[in-house]
C-alpha cells in the first residue's frame, strides 16, 4: 500500500510543487521513501530519498526539478526492503532513446515469473520493487517490439497479475492505468485544463479540481497537450465476469484518510456505520467510547452515537509518529506504540470505557495500548474492533505476508481476549461488514475469509511463450 500522485500542465507551468502538495496529502499511505520524476519535455529528472515527504522536498529542492509533467509516490515497503534502490519513481534509460518514469501502487502476485520472463529477454531489474518491474514489461514491449504504450499497457493487464494503480511517464506524455478488479484506489481531477492524478480525493482536493473522477479498473488515460484519451477494458477481455470488482475493503477500514471519496463511499460515513453496528453487539452501556486514534476516530463515534453515550479522546497521540502499522518491522513498531501514545491523566479512573480500534493484526500493538489504558485506572476494559478478524495474508499490497504473524490465525476469540488482556472483546461480523457498504459484491474481502480473486499460489500461470506478435 503506497500512493501516487501525478500533474500534467498544459501550459507548461512547471509542477513538481503540485505533485509534492498531492503527495504531502497522501503521507499516511507510505513513509519510508518518497520520490517525484519530471520532463520538461526532453529530459525526465528525478529526486527520491528515504524520509517524509515536507523533509526530502525542500524549495530548493523542487526549483531543481523544473517541468510540465510529474510522477510521484510515497512508499510503504510491501516487496522489497525499506532501502532507497526500492523507493520510487524508478527511471528506465533506453539505448540512444529516450527515458521513461514508473511510480505504482499495489503488488505483483506473478512478480518472480514476470522477472524471470524478462531477464531471458536481457531486461534485468535493478530492484525488487513492482514498480520497477511495471516499467521495464512496457519499455520492452515498446521499445523492443515497436509496439504502442496503450497497447503495451493493455498486454501488461493479460500477462501480470495482481494489484497495480500505476502511473507511466514518457517525454511528453502521462499515462494512467488501473488492473482489472481495481484492487487499489485511483482518480483524475481536471484543473483549469491541467490533469492531476492520485490515489486518493484528499490529495486531489488541496489542488481544488473543477472536476473528479474515478479511473475505472482496466481503464488507461493517455494525457499529453493535445488531448486526454480514454480506453476502458473491453468487457470480453476481463477474466472476471465485467463490473464485479475486488477493491481492498482494508482501505475503507484502515488505509484511507476519513476526507476521501473512496470506491463511491465516503470514508468517514462507512466508518461511522462500522461504530454504529458494533453498538447493536452490546447490551450494556460504559461510561464512554473512545477510539484508538486516528483511523478509528469515526468509529467510536458512531458507536457512540448509537449508543447514546459519551464520546471522547482519552488517548493522545504524538502526530510526529508515524503510522504504526505500516512500520516495517515489529521492534519498530513496538518503539513506534510508546512514542505514539500517552492517556490523559485522571480520564480513565474507576470507568468502564469501550475502546475501538479499525483492526488486530499482530496484536502486539493494542496490548501494549491496553495496559497503558489499565495502568492509567480504567474499571473495566471493553474491545471492539471494526473489521472481522484477519486471518489471511494479502498479496495485493499490505504488509501481512505471513499468516502465522497474524493473531486471529493462530488464536480463539478467547485467547485473543485474554492476550490483549480487556474484558470482553468483540469483532465486527463480515456480513455486517458489507452492509456498511453500498455494493459489497465489488469489494475484496481475503484477509478475512481467504476468498482470494488471484491465489499466490502455482495456479497463477501467465501465458508467457514464445509467440510472433509479442516477442
Amino acid at each position: 500500500m503506497c500512493g501516487v500522485a501525478g500533474y500534467f500542465s498544459r501550459s507548461g507551468a512547471n509542477v513538481a510543487g503540485q505533485v509534492m502538495l498531492g503527495l504531502y496529502s497522501e503521507q499516511h499511505r507510505g513513509q519510508e521513501s518518497c520520490g517525484i520524476a519530471v520532463s520538461d519535455g526532453k529530459v525526465i529528472r528525478l529526486h527520491k530519498s528515504m524520509g517524509y515527504v515536507k523533509e526530502v522536498f525542500t524549495p530548493e529542492t523542487l526549483r531543481d526539478l523544473p517541468g510540465h509533467i510529474a510522477i510521484g509516490q510515497v512508499r510503504y515497503p510491501t516487496r522489497g526492503s525499506s532501502v532507497l534502490q526500492n523507493a520510487q519513481p524508478y527511471i528506465i534509460e533506453t539505448l540512444g532513446g529516450p527515458i521513461y518514469a514508473v511510480a505504482s501502487n499495489g503488488d505483483i502476485v506473478n512478480y518472480d515469473e514476470i522477472s524471470r520472463w524478462l531477464q531471458t529477454r536481457g531486461v534485468h531489474l535493478s530492484s525488487s520493487n513492482d514498480g520497477e518491474l511495471i516499467g521495464r514489461f512496457l519499455v520492452y514491449h515498446h521499445e523492443r517490439l515497436d509496439m504502442s504504450i496503450p497497447d503495451a499497457i493493455r498486454l501488461l493487464m493479460n500477462r501480470v497479475k495482481g494489484a497495480y494503480s500505476s502511473l507511466f511517464l514518457t517525454p511528453n506524455s502521462l499515462y494512467v492505468f488501473r488492473d482489472e478488479y481495481g484492487f487499489r484506489p485511483l482518480f483524475l481531477g481536471e484543473i483549469n485544463g491541467d490533469v492531476a492524478v492520485a490515489s486518493e480525493t484528499c490529495a486531489l482536493d488541496i489542488l481544488r479540481p473543477h472536476k473528479t473522477r474515478e479511473i475505472s479498473p482496466g481503464e488507461i488515460v493517455q494525457i499529453s497537450r493535445e488531448k486526454i484519451a480514454s480506453s476502458p477494458k473491453p468487457d470480453h477481455l476481463f477474466n472476471h465476469k465485467p463490473q464485479e470488482f475486488r477493491h481492498c475493503v482494508f482501505e475503507l477500514i484502515y488505509f484511507a484518510r476519513p476526507d476521501s471519496f473512496q470506491f463511491n463511499e465516503y470514508v468517514y460515513s462507512v466508518r461511522q456505520k462500522i461504530g454504529a453496528k458494533l453498538a447493536s453487539y452490546d447490551n450494556f452501556d460504559a461510561d464512554v467510547a473512545l477510539p484508538v486514534p486516528d483511523s478509528a476516530n469515526f468509529m467510536a463515534l458512531g458507536y457512540a452515537n448509537a449508543k447514546r453515550i459519551p464520546f471522547d479522546f482519552g488517548l493522545i497521540r504524538n502526530h510526529y509518529v508515524g503510522r504504526t502499522f505500516i512500520r516495517p518491522d515489529q521492534h519498530l513498531r513496538d518503539e513506534s506504540v510508546r512514542q505514539k501514545f500517552n492517556p490523559l491523566k485522571d480520564f480513565f479512573t474507576n470507568k468502564r470505557v469501550v475502546i475501538v480500534d479499525d483492526s488486530i493484526v499482530r496484536g502486539t500493538t493494542i496490548r501494549k495500548i491496553i495496559r497503558m489504558i489499565r495502568g492509567a485506572g480504567a474499571r473495566e476494559i471493553h474491545l471492539r474492533i471494526g473489521s472481522p478478524p484477519v486471518k489471511h495474508s494479502c498479496y495485493y499490497g499490505i504488509d501481512t505476508p505471513r499468516r502465522k504473524e497474524l493473531i486471529a490465525n493462530s488464536m480463539t476469540l478467547e485467547e485473543i481476549r485474554e492476550y490483549v488482556e480487556v474484558d470482553s472483546l468483540k469483532y465486527l461480523k463480515i456480513e455486517d461488514l458489507k452492509d456498511c457498504v453500498k455494493k459489497s459484491n465489488h469489494f475484496c474481502y481475503a484477509c478475512f475469509d481467504g476468498n482470494y480473486p488471484i491465489p499466490k499460489t502455482e495456479e497463477v500461470k501467465t501465458a508467457l511463450v514464445e509467440d510472433s506478435s509479442y516477442g
